[in-house]
C-alpha cells in the first residue's frame, strides 16, 4: 500500500476547512432570516470570520507545497510557520475578548438572559456535527503530517465548537435549574484553554522561524539508524532545522577511504532512503568523510 502524500493530507484538511466554514456562514444566514436572534447573528460574524482565516490557511498550505525554486531552495514550507503565528496571535486575542465579555456578564447586575428558538438551535447543533467532523479530520492529518498550520486552524475550530457545546448544556441548565451563570463560566473555561493552546502554537511556529532544532526523538532516531548502518564507521555533524512540515536533516559519515567511490555513495544513498522510511517528512543531505 502506498503513502499518502502528506501534503495531499494538509491540503485536504484546509479545503475541507473551508467548506466547512462557508456552510456554517450559509446555513446561519438563513437562521438569521428565519429568527432575528442576535445569538445567531453573532455566531454568524463568528463564522464569517473562520472563513476568512480557513482561506488564508489553505492559501498557506497551497503555497508551502510549491516546489523549490532557484530563490526558494529548501522550498516554501515555512510560510506555515508563518501562517500558524498568525493564527495563534488571532486566537490568542479571540481568547482575551471571550474572558472579557464572560467577565463582564458575571460581574453584572443583570446580566442577559440566554434565549433560543427552534430554528436556531437545529442551526447549533448542525454546526456542532459539522465543526466536530472537521475537527477530528483536521487532528488526525495533523497528528500524521505535522502541520501547524493544520494544527492551529483545528485549535481555532475546536475554540468554537466547546462554546457551542457548552452554550446548549448551560441554556439547558439555566432552563431546568436557573442557572444562568453557567454560561460564563463556560466561557471562561474555553477561553482559557485557546490561549493555553494559542501559546503552545504560536511557540512551535517561532521555534521553527528561528531554526530550532527538531524533536529530540526524532534526532536519537536518526542518530541509532546511523550508528549502526553497515559501512558507516561513525557520523557527526548531525544538524536539524524545521520549518512547517518538513525537518531539513544534515549529517556527516565517516567510510573506509580505501573502498572505491560507487560502494561508498551505495552506503551514503541506502542510509538515506532508511531516515526517509523511518522519518517522511525530512528532507536529508549526507555528507562522505574518511573514517580516521
Amino acid at each position: 500500500m502506498a503513502p499518502i502524500n502528506p501534503v495531499k493530507l494538509n491540503l485536504s484538511a484546509g479545503l475541507v476547512s473551508v467548506l466547512v466554514a462557508a456552510v456554517l456562514v450559509l446555513l446561519k444566514l438563513w437562521a438569521l432570516g428565519e429568527t432575528g436572534a442576535l445569538s445567531v447573528a453573532a455566531s454568524l460574524a463568528d463564522s464569517a470570520m473562520d472563513l476568512m482565516v480557513s482561506i488564508g490557511a489553505a492559501a498557506a498550505i497551497l503555497y508551502a507545497a510549491r516546489p523549490a525554486d532557484e530563490d526558494h531552495a529548501f522550498g516554501h514550507t515555512s510560510a506555515e510557520d508563518l501562517a500558524a503565528l498568525g493564527q495563534a496571535v488571532f486566537i490568542l486575542i479571540s481568547a482575551v475578548v471571550i474572558a472579557a465579555a464572560a467577565g463582564m456578564r458575571l460581574m453584572s447586575d443583570a446580566p442577559a438572559p440566554l434565549q433560543a428558538q427552534g430554528t436556531g438551535m437545529v442551526v447549533m447543533g448542525v454546526s456542532i456535527a459539522l465543526t466536530l467532523a472537521l475537527v477530528l479530520w483536521q487532528g488526525r492529518v495533523a497528528r500524521r503530517t505535522g502541520s501547524r498550520v493544520v494544527a492551529a486552524d483545528r485549535l481555532h475550530y475546536l475554540g468554537d465548537l466547546l462554546p457551542n457545546i457548552g452554550s446548549l448544556v448551560s441554556l439547558w441548565a439555566s432552563t431546568r435549574f436557573g442557572m444562568g451563570a453557567i454560561d460564563s463560566v463556560v466561557a471562561l473555561g474555553a477561553a482559557g484553554m485557546l490561549a493555553l493552546g494559542a501559546v503552545r502554537i504560536g511557540k512551535g511556529a517561532w521555534d521553527a522561524l528561528m531554526d530550532r532544532r527538531a524533536d529530540p526523538a526524532l534526532i536519537a532516531g536518526i542518530a541509532e539508524i546511523a550508528r549502526t548502518w553497515p559501512g558507516v564507521h561513525g557520523f557527526h555533524d548531525l544538524k536539524t532545522r524545521t520549518a512547517g512540515s518538513r525537518v531539513f536533516v544534515n549529517l556527516h559519515i565517516e567510510l573506509d577511504g580505501d573502498q572505491t567511490l560507487r560502494d561508498a555513495h551505495a552506503i551514503s544513498a541506502a542510509l538515506r532512503r532508511a531516515i526517509l522510511n523511518a522519518y517522511p517528512q525530512t528532507d536529508v543531505i549526507i555528507h562522505k568523510d574518511v573514517a580516521q
